[in-house]
């Protein structure tokens, strides 16, 4: 059986979603600290996706040393924990982002020669 996701009006399939995911949050930390919630909302502006799918990423990042995280209070209600990336992140997220604009230029051209 194959799951589809909503993308702005269109599906994508659940294997693709899975795969650009590290980058997307990696991407977004790296523009600015952000919370948990924060960084979902962020996600799902690109791709329809649960919290139970992120903080799993955002645990393993943290583990692996490209994310430190701190506690910071909040006047809209309980201490919230920001994600910061890391050196070691940053450097990361440009090795799975050059990946990533390889691994998509090989496929788009592909499918462009088959097009023709």
């Amino acid at each position: 059986m194959v799951f589809y996701y909503q993308v702005r009006g269109d599906t994508i399939h659940t294997q693709f979603k899975k795969g650009v995911l590290e980058l997307l949050v990696l991407s977004i930390v790296r523009d600015k600290d952000i919370y948990g919630y924060e960084l979902v909302e962020k996600v799902r502006e690109i791709v329809d996706v649960n919290e139970g799918t992120i903080y799993p990423i955002l645990k393993r990042l943290t583990n692996e040393g490209y994310f430190e995280t701190y506690l910071e209070e909040s006047s809209e209600g309980p201490t919230r924990k920001y994600y910061h990336i890391t050196v070691l992140g940053r450097q990361h997220q440009e090795e799975v982002l050059e990946e990533w604009n390889l691994f998509s230029e090989k496929i788009n051209h592909f499918i462009k020669e088959r097009e023709q």
